[in-house]
């Protein structure tokens, strides 16, 4: 193994964990006052990392030369696409948190170090090909996020919430813990292709049930049915911009996770962990999608919807295909950017005392008193209802279009059917924004920067989106060649 080569591949990791250790010092001698210093610098050191990992993605780095550590790390164009993702997330995390804590007067030092020591986690679970690797990036990620779930120390939700997260979350960890056991009893290793060659002559009935208890774990991660109950309760009781964080960058991490495990080291008995991965699909969208029709606070609501929506993106693993994989790329990338301006435009939904507006029946009549406001949410509610042309519509197109190419069509019929049934809850939102009578309660000023992430967002998912497909589809496809060139 040649050292220096696989330092610079570690290069994006190196300067997390970095910017996390001197941050840590500056917020031991500069205590909260220096919180809003820290949030600066934890920015530009994810925009840093971002810039190290574009060079990967651009050129499609794949083979050996991405490989780090005896293969217990790949730099490769696929890790690449989802830590610009992920690092991008957590930089804006980090743009929308001081005005929301501020208002509490709950902005601590601690807040944006927590952020970068979770995207480090996550980075490196993307780049995992061994599952050491992959445990240690997991429990960085995790340890961090209970501890941001419970931030709001004197919020008794946001202490259930953190309590309820970790207790779960442990447990989860637990199960992957013992798939990992399994698969490593029955492989005899614990790297992605040494398992991929050990179980390419079949799978034993403990190999299965390894793979099994590791897609139980996963699926926790990313709020896959059934192990999706403590989605509701988290997104609601942590603080608005920690729910953002979790809706987005653990989100492409752990599905990023998943494509590694079930493609790279088990992509050889795809048909082994198909029908797991179809279940839980189509029980994703459907719980996601009736669940989140008595909903009463938004939040609440985005928490299905991001059930609903990982089901769809599950649609592109169950096909095992490279178009699959692609489209899940693709979806990703545009939920990124809906998740983003759906949560910019909930922490702009402010009474006139500056307190935080959740309550749906709250939004009534909101065209009329925040105009601007108003189109902003319904954007983003038609968008992840992928109602045409807005931009959301094309990444459920994508995913269908891979599993009826896969042959896979009465799961994209049953997808479309239950996407017809999520759009019910989206458009019962902007309904009460734009045709019941004003319940004039949103009155409070919008932080500037939640209005500009809120602009953006909505200008990639509107139909100027659509100039964006090529470029894009380029790069998740070159994403994909990568991880599909490791096996």
């Amino acid at each position: 193994m040649d050292w220096s080569q696989s330092l610079r591949l570690i290069a994006p990791e190196e300067t997390l964990s970095i910017a996390g250790l001197v941050l840590l010092l500056v917020a031991a001698w500069g205590g909260d006052k220096a919180s809003r210093l820290i949030s600066i610098l934890s920015v530009a050191a994810l925009v840093a990392a971002s810039a190290l990992v574009a060079p990967a993605l651009c050129s499609g780095a794949m083979g050996p030369d991405t490989s780090a550590f005896f293969g217990q790390f790949y730099a490769d164009a696929f890790a690449s696409y989802a830590k610009i993702l992920i690092y991008l997330s957590a930089a804006v995390t980090l743009v929308i948190a001081p005005a929301f804590f501020d208002r509490f007067n709950a902005m601590r030092a601690e807040f944006p170090i927590l952020v970068v020591l979770a995207a480090l986690g996550m980075g490196i679970m993307v780049s995992a090909g061994d599952l050491l690797t992959l445990y240690i990036g997991l429990e960085m990620n995790s340890l961090a996020a209970y501890v941001l779930a419970a931030f709001l120390r004197n919020d008794g939700r946001s202490a259930e919430a953190g309590l309820k997260y970790f207790v779960l979350g442990a447990l989860a960890s637990g199960i992957l813990l013992f798939g990992m056991s399994l698969t490593y009893g029955f492989a005899g290793t614990t790297s992605f292709a040494g398992i991929n060659a050990a179980v390419s002559g079949g799978l034993s009935n403990g190999a299965l049930f390894g793979i099994v208890f590791m897609l139980a774990g996963l699926a926790f991660k990313i709020s896959a049915v059934p192990f999706h109950m403590w989605t509701p309760d988290v997104y609601e009781g942590a603080p608005t911009p920690v729910t953002t964080f979790f809706a987005t960058a653990p989100k492409v991490a752990a599905m990023g996770l998943t494509m590694r495990v079930m493609l790279d080291a088990f992509g050889d008995q795809a048909a082994a962990w198909q029908q797991i991965v179809l279940f839980v699909s189509l029980a994703s969208i459907v719980v996601g999608a009736l669940g989140a029709i008595g909903q009463t606070n938004i939040k609440r609501l985005m928490a299905y919807s991001s059930i609903n929506n990982v089901g769809f993106i599950l649609v592109g693993l169950a096909v095992a295909t490279p178009e699959g994989a692609s489209a899940m790329l693709f979806y990703l990338a545009i939920y990124i950017a809906m998740s983003l301006g759906g949560f910019a435009a909930i922490l702009m939904l402010k009474d006139e005392d500056g307190n935080y507006v959740e309550e749906i029946a709250k939004l009534a009549g909101l065209s009329r008193t925040r105009p601007a406001l108003a189109l902003g949410l319904a954007m983003v509610m038609f968008s992840l209802a992928g109602i045409p042309p807005l931009f959301g519509f094309w990444g459920k197109f994508l995913v269908f279009k891979a599993a009826v190419d896969g042959g896979m069509i009465a799961l994209a019929a049953l997808g479309f059917a239950a996407s017809v049934i999520g759009a019910f809850y989206y458009l019962k939102v902007v309904k009460i924004i734009y045709f019941d009578e004003p319940a004039d309660v949103v009155k409070g000023e919008s932080d500037i920067w939640h209005k500009l992430i809120l602009v953006v967002c909505c200008v990639f998912i509107s139909p100027l989106g659509f100039l964006l497909t090529k470029w894009l589809g380029g790069l998740t496809d070159t994403a994909v060649a990568a991880l599909f060139h490791a096996l």
